[in-house]
């Protein structure tokens, strides 16, 4: 089949919906209703997937569903498992309490999941620093971090990567890409820690001393669940699932037609639902089903609606502008205000069709391209609210709680200000290759250390006044 323009109105609509029903007064209420959600990804996704069945693209079409079978499969079976665990306790809400916080959520995004982790982290956060008045900043900056940077060292961390591995990229692939992981979370992380020292000296002297008093050391409740984190963690690395190409061709043994990953996965889920206390799942953890039923409802629609904008998009490749640079940009751009799932997919797919004198190809895709890709698809995720699933997650918890969340807009203004010069200047110094472009790079990070710096001296300079502030507050206690 050979596929136009308009064969990609569906994948838009699809998307166009995600991002802007929330947002409409007119369609918000209809939209949080998950049967809803569902029966608009299948009004514009059943068609599609016929059109391109009865046209021949039979492989094509079971591909891409087994595909969506295999991704929702991962993604329930983090979510029950990783809402079986709680941290509980509360500690001092000090800015490198805080910032160690958000780094070690960082590393657990990579093996349990962005999704996984941010629910993990999200309330513990908001527990230890319910006494402070400068909070909206932190759960920004989980968002940055734990939600969407952190998840890029395993295809556990994040649903691109895990699309990925599924079209071939091998398991430890991912490992590659340490360096800028560390580079962007280390630059992250400081700048945060400089802004909450700054917010941190001009608190209330009041939350200040309550936030001393009311603390309870950290405990885990739902140990056992991390047994069936590693139970996954093995399935996706080592157990084999279904072949279909094997299938295809006849030539399929045994272990070709079992979903053998697939199974362990669901397994472990179910032992964590079985054996997880309700009043740790659903009483500590407030665990409920909306936010997996509404990944599994919309994805639907996504995976079949994109089957023609895949085809096409691979038509048209060969024309456009395409580098290790653009690749990151168009990647990371369109990452940011769509879904980075299947944005990801498409350049995975589009990639898969072009080649690079010198380079080698991972799954098909000449390996600097893969790499540009997949640091777009998973950065860039935390510029907007919809950029990756668990970004509103956070966002509403954090609502709930009584956290003035800054609204999308002005979200955009805090990513742009605090993390799009780090992608910038990580584009600049790993991605990019001319000598300037690695200057200009080193430049961004003396700016952005320099920026931390100020902050650092503007929170020594509060720290004076509020000691000062707090002699006082004592003598005037002491004196009553």
């Amino acid at each position: 089949m050979r596929f136009e323009l308009w064969s990609i109105i569906p994948f838009v609509m699809m998307l166009g919906a995600i991002a802007i029903f929330p947002l409409w007064p007119k369609m918000a209420h209809l939209w949080e209703k998950r049967w809803f959600q569902l029966a608009f990804a299948l009004v514009l996704g059943l068609p599609v997937a016929l059109w391109l069945w009865f046209g021949g693209e039979h492989s094509f079409v079971i591909e891409k569903i087994w595909e969506y079978v295999q991704f929702i499969i991962l993604l329930f079976s983090l979510f029950v498992v990783s809402g079986g665990i709680f941290l509980a306790g509360d500690i001092r809400a000090t800015p490198r309490n805080n910032t160690i916080f958000l780094a070690i959520g960082a590393i657990f995004a990579s093996f349990i999941g962005t999704t996984g982790a941010a629910m993990l982290f999200i309330r513990p956060v908001l527990n230890t620093n319910k006494e402070r008045v400068h909070k909206a900043h932190t759960v920004i900056f989980l968002i940055f971090t734990i939600a969407n940077c952190g998840g890029l060292l395993t295809p556990l961390g994040d649903p691109p990567l895990f699309l990925g591995f599924l079209a071939g990229v091998p398991f430890m692939w991912t490992f590659s890409l340490f360096p800028q992981w560390l580079f962007v979370n280390v630059l992250v992380l400081a700048s945060y820690f400089a802004l909450d020292s700054r917010l941190y000296a001009s608190e209330p002297v009041a939350a200040i001393k309550s936030d001393e008093t009311n603390r309870e050391p950290i405990r885990v409740r739902g140990a056992l669940n991390f047994v069936w984190l590693l139970v996954i963690i093995f399935a996706v690395a080592l157990a084999p699932s279904i072949d279909l190409v094997a299938i295809e061709t006849s030539r399929a043994g045994l272990t070709d037609i079992i979903p053998l990953r697939e199974i362990l996965m669901l397994g472990a889920a179910a032992a964590s639902f079985i054996l997880t206390k309700k009043e740790v799942r659903y009483g500590d953890n407030e665990f409920e089903w909306g936010p997996i039923a509404e990944v599994a409802a919309l994805f639907i629609g996504i995976f079949m609606t994109m089957m023609p904008a895949l085809r096409y998009l691979a038509q048209v490749a060969p024309s456009l502008p395409l580098n290790r640079v653009t690749f990151f940009a168009f990647a990371g751009s369109l990452s940011s205000v769509l879904d980075n799932a299947p944005t990801y997919l498409t350049f995975f797919e589009m990639a898969r069709t072009l080649r690079v004198a010198g380079a080698e190809t991972v799954a098909g895709v000449p390996e600097p391209y893969l790499m540009a890709i997949s640091l777009g698809a998973v950065f860039c995720g935390a510029m907007t609210y919809i950029g990756n699933g668990p970004n509103f997650m956070v966002k509403s918890v954090a609502d709930s709680r009584g956290v003035n969340m800054p609204s999308f807009g002005k979200y955009i203004v805090w990513s742009l200000r605090y993390l799009a010069p780090t992608l910038i200047a990580m584009c600049l110094i790993f991605i990019a290759q001319s000598m300037i472009a690695h200057i200009v790079g080193f430049l961004v990070v003396a700016f952005e250390l320099g920026r931390i710096a100020l902050l650092l001296m503007k929170a020594r300079t509060e720290t004076r006044r509020t000691m000062a502030q707090a002699e006082r507050y004592e003598r005037e206690e002491a004196d009553f």
